[in-house]
């Protein structure tokens, strides 16, 4: 699978928006994007104006950074909301909300999705009781994630576990730190995500 291997802070300052990509980082002074707000490359000061076709382009671009999928991925999740019921753009946060990775950002577990789907894939979670190292591994309602024991030692889960108050946890999760829990309450809906996503603009774009 193709990854990205360039800088993080470049993919924030060409969305012209924060996407937390680097955690704690992201609130301290060493923030890329507070101390050059523009996009990158030799034009990125310059201001263009944009076809409805680049706006929907870029909100792709944005959502699909922020949860950290390939272009592969994103394409497949899309298709999946689509043959739902419901409304499609709805269904397509939902989907990527409940991702095993994001989820265990959410509870505060980890500080970023990338460090989430690190610790994922190296078996540091357990999903009712069984291993689960596939990142892109759909939670329901009902699910209780767990940190498991030999990794409850691990500072940057332990750094990440303090700075809950900073963040907040989402309705439909619910963390119990003593014990290194999560259990998911219900399944997000669209007022659940506060981040600032159009998804109207992605469906009209895959409706071309």
């Amino acid at each position: 699978m193709a990854r990205y291997r360039g800088s993080v802070c470049r993919q924030c300052r060409r969305e012209n928006m924060k996407l937390f990509l680097k955690g704690d980082r992201c609130f301290s002074d060493k923030c890329s994007f507070d101390r050059r707000g523009f996009p990158p490359g030799q034009h990125g000061q310059k201001r263009a104006k944009q076809s409805d076709y680049g706006m929907q382009l870029r909100e792709k671009q944005k959502v699909k950074r922020i949860y950290g999928l390939s272009e592969k991925q994103f394409r497949n999740t899309f298709k999946r909301a689509d043959r739902q019921k419901g409304i499609t753009g709805i269904n397509l946060l939902t989907l990527l909300e409940t991702r095993l990775d994001n989820t265990v950002f959410r509870l505060g577990f980890v500080n970023s999705r990338n460090q989430g789907r690190h610790f994922v894939r190296h078996n540091h979670f357990t999903v009712n009781g069984k291993k689960v190292n596939i990142p892109s591994y759909h939670v329901k309602k009902g699910d209780v994630i767990e940190l498991c024991e030999k990794s409850r030692t691990i500072q940057a889960i332990i750094d990440s576990l303090d700075a809950i108050v900073r963040r907040g946890i989402p309705q439909w999760l619910e963390i119990n730190k003593d014990s290194f829990k999560g259990e998911i309450k219900g399944l997000p809906g669209r007022e659940d995500i506060s981040l600032p996503i159009q998804e109207q603009l992605i469906v009209e774009l895959y409706s071309k």
